[in-house]
């Protein structure tokens, strides 16, 4: 992992290289770039892939008490990223909450995007997503410290598998979950984060209703991935992005959750190379 200062402080990222199309790849709330390991394992030949692990609460390094943790200031941080690393004709990537952040960026500026990818995300009114999504905004009503104390049942797998935790985010993917609830579990610095994090999240759970009255704005290419059988984000809500994207084109995919990343990772990468090809060509 290489790192960069950011105004929230250091962001640690992993960078492919390469001469390749560039792809920058954003997970959701209590989750690193790990997220897209096997996704950028089959992509990193032909591609550059960047990939952040933003303060969604499975951060390893804790960033300055004063940044601005709401899902606006961290989407902010990504184009930071995008502008100090110099990327041209991007293709924004976003699973989960990361599919969010995307949004936001999509109705920004977008002069170094060159097309997006959705993959099973938050949209519309679907914010917290789920079971879920609601128990963790919940969770950051307690102080850092019960906050730090309530993570300690997610060492346990039975735990984490509950659909108000992992359970209906991920069919395969339970070694990367436990890996991200560690650093809650570990470092106070984090755990404040965290709670920083979800607090700020909680004092605006409509903001993706105004985002989609934007989002026809946005006329680059637009890829819509959605898991068939998602039981966190509505298959429906895929149907209407695509619908709402001029650009936009949607393909669902079988025995899958939400995190598609770790449950279908050859077939999203197959799906994602195809999309940025073929757009290159027009």
């Amino acid at each position: 992992m290489a790192q960069i200062e950011l105004s929230a402080g250091t962001i640690d990222y992993r960078d492919t290289g390469g001469d390749g199309p560039v792809l920058v790849l954003v997970h959701g709330l209590l989750m690193d770039a790990s997220l897209w390991d096997d996704v950028v394992g089959e992509l990193a030949d032909g591609h550059r892939c960047v990939v952040p692990t933003l303060p969604l609460g499975a951060h390893a390094r804790a960033v300055r008490p004063e940044a601005d943790l709401s899902l606006p200031g961290v989407a902010r941080l990504v184009t930071e990223l995008v502008d100090r690393l110099d990327l041209r004709n991007v293709t924004l990537v976003g699973n989960d909450t990361g599919g969010a952040l995307v949004q936001l960026l999509m109705c920004g500026d977008t002069s170094r995007v060159g097309r997006v990818v959705l993959v099973s995300c938050d949209a519309f009114d679907n914010f917290p997503p789920g079971l879920t999504g609601r128990t963790l905004l919940l969770s950051g009503k307690l102080p850092p410290v019960l906050f730090g104390l309530f993570m300690q049942q997610m060492r346990l797998r039975a735990a984490r598998r509950l659909p108000l935790a992992f359970g209906w985010l991920t069919r395969r993917g339970d070694a990367a979950t436990a890996r991200w609830v560690r650093p809650a579990m570990r470092l106070p610095g984090v755990r404040r984060d965290a709670v920083r994090m979800l607090r700020a999240a909680a004092t605006n759970t409509r903001f993706l209703l105004d985002v989609a009255a934007d989002l026809p704005g946005f006329e680059q290419p637009a890829l819509v991935v959605w898991a068939r059988e998602d039981r966190v984000m509505p298959p429906a809500h895929g149907r209407r992005l695509a619908d709402l994207l001029p650009g936009g084109r949607l393909v669902e995919v079988e025995d899958s959750y939400t995190l598609i990343p770790l449950d279908q990772p050859r077939t999203l990468a197959a799906l994602i190379r195809e999309f940025v090809t073929a757009s290159a060509r027009t």
